[in-house]
């Protein structure tokens, strides 16, 4: 491991606003209360890597919690460092496994989630670790308040036409969906945010795909 991320690793180690895997479990169900110390809605972006959306977000909607959650420290770093610089509140970072959620979150602790540009795991072999998997998608169901959305935008085809076919399947309602966000109504201040490689992506012409959906 090079020494950036060490450094990085060490550094999140003293940040307040980040939780690393088993500390998160003490959160269980406590996070508006006693993290937030509020009793404002929570939203989490799902494998928010440098939480670019989470911080934007938070910036956007201060009367919201904003918790990114992903594996690798090192991305975490650059949001949580943020988040400290320019003292936004409303914004912590959780570093587990995704597909330990339920363990960090209390049922309908949450009111809406984003997965923003995650990795598509294309190979077959790899489905279930798709985030809009169902096996996911029942986790988020029980994170979820009664109302609470859904949110996957990306630049990957596959994961997209994946994700309608499952949200069909299971017949999940649908509030806002197109291949093309850029082209639709749909593109507000929320979903114009940026990421950096969707900056990339932007540059070579590539579309964006977007759907919301719920549980109810």
């Amino acid at each position: 491991m090079g020494k950036d991320k060490l450094r990085k690793f060490s550094e999140i180690d003293t940040f307040a606003n980040v939780y690393q895997l088993h500390l998160g479990k003490v959160m269980k169900g406590k996070w508006a209360a006693e993290h937030f110390k509020n009793s404002n809605p929570i939203v989490l972006e799902l494998a928010c890597g440098k939480g670019e959306y989470s911080v934007n977000l938070a910036k956007l909607f201060p009367e919201k919690n904003f918790i990114g959650v992903d594996l690798k420290g090192n991305r975490i770093w650059r949001g949580a460092k943020t988040g400290i610089e320019e003292g936004i509140t409303n914004l912590a970072f959780l570093r587990i496994q995704i597909e330990d959620i339920l363990e960090y979150f209390a049922p309908g602790e949450i009111d809406e989630i984003w997965i923003t540009f995650a990795d598509p795991q294309p190979q077959l072999s790899r489905e279930k670790k798709r985030l809009t998997f169902p096996g996911f998608l029942e986790k988020y169901r029980t994170l979820l308040t009664e109302a609470g959305k859904v949110n996957l935008k990306t630049d990957n085809d596959g994961l997209y036409n994946y994700t309608c076919e499952k949200v069909e399947e299971l017949k999940l309602v649908v509030h806002k969906n197109t291949n093309h966000l850029y082209q639709s109504a749909f593109a507000d201040e929320v979903l114009s945010i940026k990421t950096h490689y969707e900056r990339i992506y932007l540059k070579h012409d590539k579309n964006i795909n977007y759907i919301q959906f719920s549980f109810s």
